[in-house]
């Protein structure tokens, strides 16, 4: 039987592994297509085939990174330019899916965009989820600089779309999408701006509740993300209703691993609750409620300007404690 220390960190490695394969199924080009068309008024008007097969990480902006361990390439996936994104003095950010898109929407030339797709398990991490949502999208545009465009060339900054899907949304918000734009108000008078010049930033938040509506994005995402269902219902429906390929390839392999995954992650969490004398892991619980306000905490903290060392001496803990905390905030 495994120690208690053994069951706990195979427990939290199942997590992080299963996060991992959310994020893969997620970057599957046709999944991508379905967000693209369903959130984004550029690609509309495009099928999902021809947004998956043309409009996302075209030439040289695909990625050459092996996707899948043993394997070349795996060309349903696509692998942001750089996931990373890091400024002195402001620490990292790591976005969990971006890539590059064309489409041609309503200009005469094709429109180059920026996407960065987020998923996020925690509706209410302790500050305003759209905040963030803010902080990326801002961070995408400024990081153009030097590599898109160079002063004064800003007409060749690229549009960005921060793109959120939260899982297990409240019963208050449930099966939703909602958009933030940059939009034009003329309060006195007129100033003539073409809308192409200062629509560069859109944030989309996609709440996935219980029973998503059938048909469209929220039905899809809510059968990738179900828990419930197992790989083969998943990949009928995703074969059935969306005609996405899981035959073969990257896609039908990660939905195996992700639905393993989570019987695995809830097998260890039945089984740490017992090594552990609590029924149904009441005290695990109670653990978590701890972790969950003391991560509010640092968030709220993080909010008002304070640094590393402000939060540890406040909150009475080694600043190595705080940055990893501060560091799982930021995969949620």
């Amino acid at each position: 039987m495994k120690t208690e220390l053994a069951n706990e960190m195979a427990f939290a490695a199942g997590k992080v592994q299963y996060d991992e394969h959310v994020k893969r199924v997620l970057a599957n080009r046709y999944i991508l297509a379905w967000i693209l068309h369903e959130t984004a008024d550029e690609f509309r008007e495009l099928s999902i085939p021809k947004i998956a097969k043309d409009c996302i990480q075209e030439g040289i902006e695909i990625s050459e990174c092996p996707v899948v361990p043993g394997q070349a390439n795996a060309p349903e996936r696509i692998i942001g330019d750089n996931t990373e994104d890091k400024v002195p003095g402001e620490g990292t950010v790591f976005y969990d899916i971006r890539f590059h898109a064309r489409s041609m929407g309503n200009q005469s030339l094709p429109m180059k965009l920026l996407v960065n797709i987020e998923g996020q398990r925690d509706y209410y991490p302790g500050y305003p989820l759209v905040t963030r949502g803010v902080f990326y999208g801002t961070r995408m545009i400024s990081s153009q600089l030097g590599t898109e465009f160079r002063i004064p060339d800003y007409g060749s900054l690229r549009k960005v779309y921060s793109i959120w899907i939260c899982m297990n949304t409240p019963a208050s918000v449930g099966n939703a999408i909602s958009r933030y734009c940059l939009t034009k108000e003329d309060l006195i008078g007129f100033i003539p701006a073409k809308q192409e010049d200062y629509d560069k930033l859109c944030l989309v938040f996609i709440g996935i509740g219980k029973n998503p509506s059938s048909g469209g994005i929220l039905r899809l995402l809510g059968v990738l993300l179900s828990r419930d269902m197992k790989a083969g219902e998943k990949q009928q429906i995703l074969a059935e209703e969306f005609d996405i390929p899981v035959e073969q390839g990257a896609l039908r392999e990660e939905l195996n691993h992700m639905c393993n995954l989570s019987d695995y992650v809830e097998q260890c969490g039945i089984e740490k609750g017992i090594l552990m004398g609590r029924k149904e892991g009441r005290q695990e619980g109670r653990q978590e409620g701890r972790r969950e306000k003391v991560l509010e905490q640092i968030g709220k903290k993080l909010a008002r300007g304070k640094t590393v060392e402000e939060i540890a001496d406040a909150l009475e803990e080694k600043p190595d404690t705080i940055r990893e905390l501060i560091a799982s905030l930021s995969a949620m």
